[in-house]
């Protein structure tokens, strides 16, 4: 089975930020980066059909030139080979032309199954993978919790609301969005550190990948980042532990209004 994984690079979960001089995202230039968290269990799920089907693992991410230690890691890790679709025509897209751009080299790399992380953890968005399966005129599922391989199918367990658990069956070609947990992620081993340094990276512009810069018009902008102003208050309760609990229970009742 060939196998193609979407990975993003995202500021580290430990990182201070800071926004940028105009309010529009973070400042990148004294921020550390990591591969998108969900990405590393998809790239994990992909690497252990492998080895259970045989076959390929393709990694493919679309950013800047330090979004290429996201694909060597992944190379370390033990993917085959790795895509990087760098221009300055992606800068700033949103998923929809993300979404675009990684159609077009998943097609070049003509892979059975595609991995993509449920979400970003930066954006949060949740949609690059799903919009990425309606381009590519696959099936597809989302918040993966266990994938079964079958004769040119797959079974998985998605993850639904209220602790619920759905089978379904999809054929192949397919694109499954991975739900963090569902395995646990290995990590690099200096054998596969070393061999990284020979696998193949190809690095791919709009050019390359049949595209016109008009088609990368975003539909989606980001104005404004800023940080929700502060309005809690602290109302200290007292009297009796029945009084107590009393004042509480109306006051979550009748003014919060969660019960």
């Amino acid at each position: 089975m060939k196998m193609a994984v979407c990975l993003k690079q995202v500021p580290a979960r430990d990182a201070v930020l800071r926004l940028n001089s105009d309010s529009t995202w973070v400042r990148e230039d004294d921020v550390s980066f990591e591969i998108n968290e969900p990405d590393i269990y998809a790239l994990e799920e992909a690497l252990r059909l492998k080895e259970k089907q045989g076959g390929e693992v393709v990694v493919c991410t679309l950013g800047p030139e330090r979004a290429a230690q996201a694909l060597k890691e992944a190379l370390a890790k033990g993917a085959d080979r790795a895509m990087h679709l760098h221009d300055p025509a992606f800068q700033n897209l949103d998923a929809y032309a993300t979404a675009r751009a990684l159609a077009a080299a998943i097609r070049q790399a003509a892979p059975d199954l595609v991995l993509t992380g449920l979400q970003a953890d930066d954006d949060g968005f949740a949609q690059t993978g799903v919009i990425l399966a309606e381009m590519l005129s696959w099936d597809h599922s989302t918040i993966i919790m266990e994938i079964q391989a079958q004769e040119r199918a797959l079974k998985v367990k998605r993850e639904l609301e209220g602790g619920w658990f759905q089978w379904i069956e999809i054929p192949l070609p397919a694109v499954l969005t991975i739900q963090s947990g569902i395995n646990k992620p290995r990590y690099a081993t200096l054998k596969g550190i070393l061999a990284a340094k020979t696998k193949p990276l190809q690095r791919l512009g709009w050019k390359e990948l049949g595209l016109d810069e008009e088609s990368l018009k975003p539909h989606q902008k980001i104005t404004k980042v800023f940080t929700p102003p502060k309005s809690g208050k602290v109302e200290w309760l007292e009297g009796t532990p029945r009084e107590v609990a009393q004042r509480l229970a109306d006051k979550l009742k009748n003014e919060a209004r969660v019960i």
